[in-house]
């Protein structure tokens, strides 16, 4: 991406362009691998869009899995043949943020990403000499990518590679909201607005984590079939004008935590309105960097709601993954269900235009065919 905050669609404006890029590495406590299957997600809409900024050129993609191809002097975690998950949900190690258990939160890595640099402060990728910049650590959206080990988590080879690249973001960011942020207790009303590939992992850890009721919102009714399928004991559109009404009357009073996903703020007013009193908004999608939010303070204070921010899920992606992986082995979190769709890195700039429309959960993005 050389560009952001291209118009619409995408299929004709191409903000992504198909390059052959050198990738040099991987140096000292770097790893190799081969990427073998990308997700597509909102957050990477939303900088196409340039609604967060970014270094460029950026080569994208921020979550994915592939094999370890060649490893660096230094690392002793990973060997040639392993799969792994890449993702972003991981930290220095070593910064008070880190040692406290948010390593998302980690302030090293952040500006590193910023940068659009490895976490190790180098840069890897470059074109015609030219660099370019790395996209949160990752740039899955590649055949090869230089990575950093606390970046990889080691999988079981028979896990496909398809199905584990969602564990990067999607899985993650939305289980991670239910299991870490709210830590829903087995009774508990659940609200989720948004259900994409984030909401849905939500909707599956809620009904893991024992929720008795478990409301889908969305904007389209075609994805209601397959949220209730996953969990989901009622659905109601966004549109509805007595939303706020049917919550409250399904949960007798309000939802005890209620899940953000897509960062409107129409969205985000709506879920403060379902909550119940003493419960909490738990505000997982992001809108533009410099947008503003309104609140009405008063209640807030006298009904004793919370609003909590959720990134990646608030978690360990070292110990998190690892046990949301079980919970797809003994078949409570299907994540297989989620993939709309393959595509090859022609078809990723109509994917963009697909996700925009909102009819899509996950596309995965195959970058060896």
């Amino acid at each position: 991406m050389y560009e952001q905050g291209l118009p619409m669609p995408y299929r004709q404006t191409q903000p992504l362009r198909i390059e052959t890029v050198d990738l040099e590495g991987p140096g000292k406590d770097e790893v190799l691998v081969e990427v073998r299957a990308a997700g597509l997600c909102h957050s990477d809409l939303s900088v196409i869009k340039g609604m967060r900024k970014r270094a460029l050129p950026v080569v994208g993609g921020h979550e994915g899995a592939g094999i370890v191809r060649e490893v660096g002097s230094g690392v002793h975690t990973l060997s040639p043949g392993d799969h792994v998950i890449m993702s972003v949900a991981t930290g220095c190690g070593h910064c008070s943020t880190c040692l406290r258990g948010r390593p998302a939160l980690c302030p090293n890595m952040s500006a590193a990403r910023s940068k659009g640099q490895l976490p190790n402060g180098e840069r890897r990728l470059s074109v015609n000499g030219q660099p370019v910049h790395h996209y949160s650590g990752i740039s899955s959206f590649a055949q090869y990518a230089v990575c950093v080990p606390s970046s990889l988590i080691k999988i079981d080879p028979a896990i496909p590679l398809d199905v584990a690249a969602l564990y990067g973001c999607a899985v993650v960011t939305g289980a991670g909201a239910v299991f870490n942020t709210a830590q829903i207790r087995p009774g508990a009303n659940v609200a989720i607005f948004g259900l994409g590939g984030v909401g849905l992992n939500a909707v599956m850890a809620a009904r893991i984590a024992g929720a008795s009721r478990i409301i889908g919102v969305d904007i389209l009714e075609e994805k209601f079939a397959l949220a209730r399928e996953l969990g989901c004991t009622d659905t109601i559109l966004a549109t509805d004008p007595t939303l706020v009404e049917q919550v409250r009357e399904l949960t007798n009073g309000g939802a005890n935590h209620v899940f953000e996903i897509s960062g409107a703020q129409s969205a985000i007013a709506s879920a403060y309105d379902v909550t119940c009193k003493g419960g909490n908004i738990i505000l997982v999608g992001v809108g533009s960097a410099d947008a503003r939010y309104e609140y009405p303070h008063t209640m807030l204070v006298s009904e004793e709601k919370s609003l909590l921010g959720s990134f990646m899920g608030g978690g360990i992606g070292e110990r998190d993954i690892p046990t949301y992986l079980r919970f797809m082995k003994d078949g409570r979190m299907p994540v297989d269900k989620l993939k709309s769709g393959y595509m090859s890195f022609e078809d990723l700039n109509n994917a963009l235009d697909l996700l925009h429309a909102g009819g899509v959960v996950r596309q995965v993005l195959l970058p060896h065919g």
